[in-house]
């Protein structure tokens, strides 16, 4: 017999958390949990049984739980994922928040997305900002397939390009620019631990110091930018002072750091007031 109860019993038996294996479960077998708390002598068939021990092999072996059922939840909504892309984050969710509060809801603006994979990001902002021009880039062929599918599923219309960074931009100009770079040091030894050893490696780390895209971001986001306009990029635990430095040196003003909900500085951001006097950009 292949209980709800057993299959449960099984997971539980090899380290898994009764949550995950529920995840796992309502997966493989189409029972809500709500369904398998209720009714824990539900019988699965053998095929759905079999996969569910698939899956659970897959988990013990530390494949990401997002991976394994293609999907995650961020800011209330749910997203398609695969391998292809980041594993959305809850940190990520104060960087959509500081967008949104610069954002207007009753008045047209534009936002650009940098580097989107999943597009989690554009399609949150374009949800709760129906009149805005979204615009999101992405060097992977594979993530933007990813976020177009996304974008499909919430019904936000999102401008979706490939593009090195700014490179395909011609003379757009935005008023907000959000980034979620790959930010993490060549030499970290998270890297090779936990979920971080299955997702895209280059989405992940710049292969540097960590800043080598932040640099960028920072360095050429004026070119593409109204006056008035903010650039707001999710770092890590240690680069806000340094992103604060480049921010500053590249003629934001307003710059400052938000704590995540583990009092983390986890995004930086400034506002551009636009080019000097006689200065062209």
């Amino acid at each position: 017999m292949n209980s709800v109860k057993q299959l449960i019993d099984e997971a539980r038996a090899s380290g898994l958390p009764s949550l995950e294996a529920r995840l796992l479960l309502s997966h493989a077998g189409g029972l809500s949990r709500t369904r398998q708390l209720a009714w824990p002598d539900t019988v699965l068939s053998t095929e759905q049984a079999g996969q569910y021990r698939d899956l659970l092999r897959r988990r013990n072996e530390g494949e990401p739980v997002a991976y394994l059922v293609g999907s995650r939840e961020f800011f209330s909504l749910e997203f398609i994922v695969s391998p292809a892309v980041l594993i959305p984050r809850p940190e990520t969710e104060l960087l959509v928040e500081l967008a949104l509060a610069r954002l207007p809801l009753e008045r047209a603006c534009s936002a650009l997305d940098l580097g989107t994979g999943s597009g989690i990001i554009p399609v949150s902002l374009r949800k709760h900002r129906p009149l805005l021009d979204m615009r999101a880039v992405d060097i992977s062929e594979q993530a933007l397939a990813v976020a177009m599918r996304n974008a499909e599923r919430h019904a936000t219309p999102i401008l979706l390009g490939q593009s090195d960074w700014y490179s395909a931009l011609t003379d757009e100009r935005f008023d907000l620019i959000v980034s979620n770079p790959p930010y993490i040091a060549h030499a970290d030894h998270h890297l090779a631990e936990g979920d971080l050893r299955f997702e895209p490696r280059n989405a992940l780390t710049d292969e540097g110091d960590g800043l080598v895209h932040i640099r960028r971001i920072v360095g050429e986001a004026p070119a593409y930018l109204r006056p008035n306009g903010w650039l707001l990029f999710e770092h890590g635990y240690d680069q806000a002072a340094a992103s604060r430095d480049l921010l500053n040196a590249a003629g934001f003003d307003q710059v400052q750091s938000w704590q995540d909900l583990a009092g983390i500085e986890r995004v930086s951001g400034g506002h551009w007031p636009g080019p000097a006097s006689g200065q062209s950009i």
